[in-house]
């Protein structure tokens, strides 16, 4: 007992509490007959640590450990995605105090409420708020979406977040990790349950459709919330981004010319056709209107002044990731262009579209 304390950082006595209560109880013996931890008993000690360190009780922890229907390669999942949440607030954190800083240098009052907005911060605290205002239905992209539902009665939404592309004419039942977005779900929209895309707690084909609205690259692990969606439901249909095609960052003027950064924000995203693999999808593109309802990040491309607005920019995640500099050089750089003529001149070819091809891609399974 005492090797395995010094190994995992807590004291004797928390082991001996962990004994009392049940919640880890060390199996093995000793060849002198002293109780010792198998490798069974580590493993659930290493979960049991895991989850108090992230700041759940004993009660809960006994009950994620006691999940019959989760095994240790599901807790790794949970705990992945439980400390990505926490690296985003952290950085969603970082970036309001620089911008509180960047502030006070300038001799500008910062207020009680704005104050107190950055302790709860984290990244849907930091760009939820903005979304009533900026993320709605986009009917044509919605289309799209609903005719790739085919027949489907009963629809799993992962990611869900307020509901904006939800059927009204299907049972739907909502997955959101976040409380923010929970919370500002309609009043009579469909039952949502606070779960992670990794780790769906339904049963094997629970539903006829399971889908996911540019929600994927906020996944800790895209590829297995994929596969959960397709092991919970007979069909899968995602609204992804698509980074296989060579020279993808230049296709938005935004990020080819203001925002380099965005290339580093989907780094480690998988590739589309990986995705597809992951679950035996088609693919296909899905145009940008534009005069796009849905405030997403490629939604303005025909609208650049858009960009400059604060509250336009708060309801995108690619702002929160990239960081304030970032964001206020691009935001200044923009805004010199579009007084000078500059942006109109370099796309003029964009003012007869009527619609875009920026990259998002449905993948229909």
């Amino acid at each position: 007992m005492g090797r395995v304390a010094e190994l995992a950082g807590v004291s004797v006595r928390t082991l001996h509490h962990y004994d009392e209560i049940g919640l880890v109880r060390p199996s093995a013996r000793t060849a002198a007959g002293y109780r010792a931890y198998s490798a069974a008993d580590v493993e659930r000690l290493r979960e049991v640590l895991a989850y108090r360190r992230l700041g759940f009780g004993l009660r809960e922890v006994a009950e994620l450990v006691d999940d019959p229907a989760t095994d240790a390669v599901a807790h790794l999942r949970r705990l992945r995605g439980l400390l990505l949440e926490r690296r985003d607030r952290a950085d969603a954190m970082v970036t309001a105090i620089e911008r509180e800083l960047e502030a006070r240098a300038r001799g500008q009052r910062v207020t009680p409420e704005e104050q107190l907005k950055m302790l709860g911060t984290r990244l849907y605290d930091a760009i939820g708020g903005a979304y009533p205002a900026t993320r709605r239905t986009e009917p044509r992209i919605a289309a799209q979406i609903w005719d790739a539902l085919g027949d489907a009665q009963t629809v799993l939404n992962v990611g869900a977040g307020t509901g904006s592309y939800e059927p009204a004419d299907r049972h739907v039942t909502a997955v959101e990790p976040s409380a923010v977005m929970r919370r500002q779900r309609p009043a009579g929209s469909a039952p949502c349950v606070a779960a992670a895309a990794e780790s769906l707690p339904f049963e094997d084909r629970s539903f006829d459709v399971a889908m996911a609205v540019s929600t994927v690259h906020h996944w800790g692990d895209p590829i297995a919330g994929l596969r959960e969606m397709r092991r919970v439901a007979r069909r899968v249909v995602v609204l992804t981004f698509d980074t296989d095609e060579p020279g993808w960052q230049d296709r938005f003027w935004l990020t080819r010319d203001y925002l380099p950064e965005f290339a580093a924000v989907l780094a480690e995203f998988p590739s589309l056709a990986g995705m597809a693999d992951a679950i035996g999808a088609r693919a296909e593109p899905v145009p940008v209107p534009w005069d796009c309802a849905d405030g997403l990040f490629e939604a303005y491309w025909r609208r650049p002044g858009a960009y400059v607005e604060d509250h336009v920019r708060r309801a995108m995640s690619v702002w929160t990731r990239v960081g304030p500099k970032a964001e206020q050089r691009a935001v200044r750089s923009l805004s010199e262009d579009l007084e000078s003529g500059r942006w109109a001149e370099r796309n003029s070819d964009l003012a007869g579209l009527d619609a875009a091809d920026l990259g998002l891609r449905l993948l229909i399974a």
